[in-house]
């Protein structure tokens, strides 16, 4: 599969499956921008076809700015990325409106923002593909999660309504809806679930673990994979669909 010529826009990719989806779109011959709020940490994994573009997912002037400076730099933006998040957990009666839109205004607020911005060029090339990266927690409810599973279905439905608003043409809309993958928000929500749950953190990481159906964490390149899949050729009469990767059924 070959992405030559395309210009492909990841948020949220600096690091982890971010990362990873960038890696594997430029290795298809996509010219990748990748952003994310930190400078330093997108010029330490910039390299031939990543480019970096600081951008604030939160921040819809920032949105709007980022994707034009990179449409500059690149040329029309064909394939979106909405990676940016921030998977943290809280029950409801301790979450208060700070939390809540915090949570809101990087998973949902800033997919929103990216997808309508790229959604120019896509209309005009009459050629795009979006995919989302939800969770599991988009699928059914995440015990102690209130806000970031409302958050991550909100995603699903805001692509399963694009899907049909382009039905029959040549724009795509999916998500992808991983289970724990072994990234750094892992490692900090095992310290987090030991400290709230009084266990340890060896057994927090054993109770997340064995939420993957196949009883261990997913590789960053193996939610990768599935979207450079979706992004390719085979996978034109593939739209509106959430892809479980999870190890099994959710």
């Amino acid at each position: 599969m070959t992405l030559d010529g395309k210009h492909a826009l990841v948020t949220g990719g600096g690091t982890g499956i971010g990362l990873a989806i960038a890696r594997a779109l430029a290795n298809a011959g996509a010219e990748v921008t990748i952003t994310g709020r930190r400078a330093e940490v997108l010029d330490a994994v910039a390299g031939p076809r990543l480019h970096p573009q600081v951008m604030d997912v939160t921040d819809e002037a920032s949105v709007t700015q980022g994707v034009a400076a990179a449409v500059a730099a690149r040329g029309p933006v064909q394939v979106c990325t909405p990676n940016a998040g921030i998977a943290e957990g809280r029950a409801l009666h301790k979450t208060d409106t700070d939390f809540w839109r915090r949570i809101m205004a990087t998973n949902l607020d800033g997919a929103f923002w990216t997808i309508r911005e790229c959604l120019h060029d896509m209309r005009r090339a009459e050629w795009g593909r979006v995919v989302a990266v939800s969770s599991i927690a988009g699928l059914r409810g995440l015990k102690g999660a209130s806000a970031y599973t409302a958050s991550k279905h909100g995603l699903i439905g805001l692509i399963r309504s694009l899907s049909e608003d382009y039905l029959g043409t040549t724009l795509t809309f999916n998500a992808v809806c991983p289970g724990y993958v072994d990234t750094e928000i892992v490692t900090r929500n095992v310290a987090s679930i030991a400290a709230r749950a009084g266990v340890t953190e060896d057994a927090a990481r054993a109770t997340m673990i064995a939420t993957n159906r196949h009883n261990r964490l997913i590789a960053p390149d193996e939610v990768a994979q599935a979207v450079l899949w979706l992004c390719g050729p085979g996978s034109s009469s593939v739209n509106g669909q959430c892809i479980e990767i999870a190890g099994g059924q959710v």
